[in-house]
């Protein structure tokens, strides 16, 4: 085995690596300054962030709100059944009522014609019933006697909303007697009011059995279900506005003649002033005249 053998150059001699000149150096490339943002924008800014940030845990909680609040709404929806039984049951025994009720109700009165008014007549029962998951719909039910307009004993309606929240409808097909079919009844009653007086006639009530085109937006559902159904008892007990107008109208009458007799009265006793002054004149131009012929 060869010996290890030391170079014999000088320490001076053994290869260096090169220097380069200082000119030749690359240089760091500068970062541009960022831009001078005024100290009162920067904390704007800061602040709607934050603000940001604590709107996201807001609505995080209303979520949380929604949730909770359907759970209740559910519960004390089932607690609510038995007393919507009973009511249903002691509104049968009162005629008329279901009509009644709608005829005053100023929202759906404006959607009744005349033969509505009488089919309504034969309307027994009605009832709301919002499905189990509150939030996927509910279906409206109408309960009818035997009538002279269609066969149907119940006529209902229901509203349903998809995983996706698309709305829609679907209602029972009415099964009209023959001659009976309000709705082409209104469609005929239109048509003669615009030839002649250009004046439309409302639709018949029960075209909103066939009207699906805006589930989302079915103002009669929603009346009934949030305004009417929570309790039907008030718009039955509202007064007859024409017969509150008749009684308003004998109570000014009345006053009319009060007025009328007291200004009566005033002038009979302006008039008894006046005789009474005439007759003390009189008087006094007599006694001038017996004092005249005594002198």
């Amino acid at each position: 085995m060869a010996p290890n053998r030391q170079s014999s150059l000088p320490p001076q001699a053994q290869a260096k690596k090169p220097k380069v000149p200082p000119a030749l150096k690359p240089k760091p490339e500068k970062k541009p300054a960022p831009p001078d943002v005024p100290k009162g924008e920067k904390k704007q800014q800061e602040a709607i962030e934050h603000i940001d940030e604590v709107q996201n845990e807001i609505d995080r909680l209303n979520e949380q709100a929604s949730e909770e609040i359907l759970k209740v709404e559910q519960k004390y929806n089932k607690l609510r059944q038995p007393f919507f039984q009973k009511r249903s049951e002691l509104i049968t025994k009162i005629p008329n009522f279901w009509v009644t009720t709608f005829v005053n109700h100023p929202q759906v009165s404006a959607l009744l014609g005349e033969e509505d008014e009488e089919a309504l007549h034969y309307l027994t029962r009605v009832e709301v019933t919002e499905f189990e998951d509150i939030k996927s719909g509910y279906r409206i039910d109408f309960y009818f006697d035997e009538n002279p307009y269609f066969e149907n004993k119940v006529l209902s309606k229901e509203f349903h909303l998809n995983e996706s929240g698309d709305p829609s409808s679907k209602s029972t097909e009415i099964k009209w007697k023959s001659g009976k079919d309000l709705m082409k009844r209104s469609s005929q009653t239109q048509n003669k009011a615009s030839r002649k007086r250009q004046h439309e006639e409302p639709e018949s009530f029960f075209t909103w059995f066939t009207d699906h085109s805006d589930a989302g937006a079915d103002e009669l559902g929603e009346v009934i279900k949030d305004d009417i159904w929570p309790n039907p008892l008030q718009y039955y007990l509202v007064p007859d506005m024409d017969d509150e107008e008749g009684e308003g109208e004998e109570d000014d009458d009345d006053d009319e003649e009060e007025e009328e007799e007291e200004g009566l009265e005033d002038i009979d006793d302006e008039g008894d002033e006046d005789e009474g002054e005439e007759d003390e004149d009189d008087d006094e131009g007599e006694e001038g005249e017996e004092d005249g012929e005594d002198d």
